[in-house]
């Protein structure tokens, strides 16, 4: 078994210390940009990077995205987030500010198929996830050593119809007030309502088909029965409806009467991968608002 090298959480770069970023949704309306903007200037802070969009002008939702620097934060974000609480209120403002030293916590579910584990930590290893990967919670063991590897903690939970509940609670203790993202790299569990309450718009679910889709068991021999001309993947937080949270990514590739059920498994788990990746690369990087059961993504 190969040894990693790269273990423990992410080291913070210099300029992190003291960047920031702010998520606002609020109803739209005149100088809600220059109100932002202005009371950033007044503290003495440098926008490096705004978006911002609005579903409709007159009426609609205004979601924005900004981030700064702001030299000794540390010291100073308090009374930042206490001075806007003004602004925030006079626009109806749901917002966060995160700061960029702070990094996520993730714990990472996983069953026995494990292409999308292996990607994420392969991204978390390269730098391209800056988080911290804080544990991997299965229920089998087959990934344990490969994890352990990196030095990250692996929680072997077995899941039984008859001992469902108490597995649950046992991930509860473990993730609880330890982790900020849940993943669910190919978690081949219903995840219940306990779990998605506490981490409400903090659960990702990477779905094997490009929703809507082939519903039950053996959704690649549906497809090939069917003769299906493209399939795909989608990412989408968790909610009670199963499968029918908000959509962060998906993607498709074409495929032909050629390919069998085998192949189509094939170039599914690489979409696969590559779209839960990017889900959670976003998710890290405080690029998504999400309004009713959709999502504004900044990319």
């Amino acid at each position: 078994m190969e040894t990693h090298v790269k273990t423990g959480a992410r080291p913070v770069k210099p300029y992190e210390n003291n960047r920031a970023r702010m998520l606002i949704s609020c109803p739209d309306g005149p100088g809600i940009v220059a109100a932002v903007s202005h009371f950033l200037h007044q503290h003495g802070a440098n926008i490096v990077q705004s978006d911002q969009y609005t579903m409709d002008p007159e009426g609609g939702m205004f979601f924005m995205r900004v981030e700064f620097d702001l030299e000794q934060l540390e010291d100073r974000v308090a009374g930042l987030k206490n001075d806007f609480k003004s602004i925030a209120d006079k626009f109806e403002m749901q917002w966060n500010l995160y700061q960029l030293s702070k990094k996520k916590k993730l714990a990472i579910f996983v069953s026995k198929e494990d292409h999308c584990l292996v990607e994420l930590l392969w991204q978390w290893q390269a730098g391209d996830l800056d988080a911290e990967i804080s544990m991997v919670v299965s229920n089998h063991s087959d990934m344990k050593e490969y994890v352990e590897s990196f030095g990250i903690p692996y929680y072997h939970i077995p899941v039984t119809p008859e001992t469902k509940a108490e597995a649950e609670q046992k991930q509860l203790d473990i993730v609880n007030g330890k982790v900020d993202l849940i993943v669910l790299a190919r978690y081949m569990q219903i995840v219940s309502p306990a779990l998605i309450q506490p981490y409400r718009n903090r659960i990702i679910n990477i779905h094997h088909s490009f929703l809507p889709a082939f519903v039950g068991g053996k959704p690649y021999a549906q497809a090939y029965d069917r003769g299906v001309k493209i399939i795909g993947a989608t990412a989408h937080y968790v909610t009670e409806e199963l499968d029918g949270g908000p959509i962060i990514e998906q993607d498709v590739q074409r495929v032909s009467h050629r390919d069998n059920v085998s192949e189509l498994k094939r170039i599914g788990r690489t979409i696969e991968r590559v779209v839960l990746a990017r889900a959670v690369k976003w998710h890290i990087e405080d690029r998504i608002l999400v309004h009713q059961n959709k999502t504004v993504v900044f990319n």
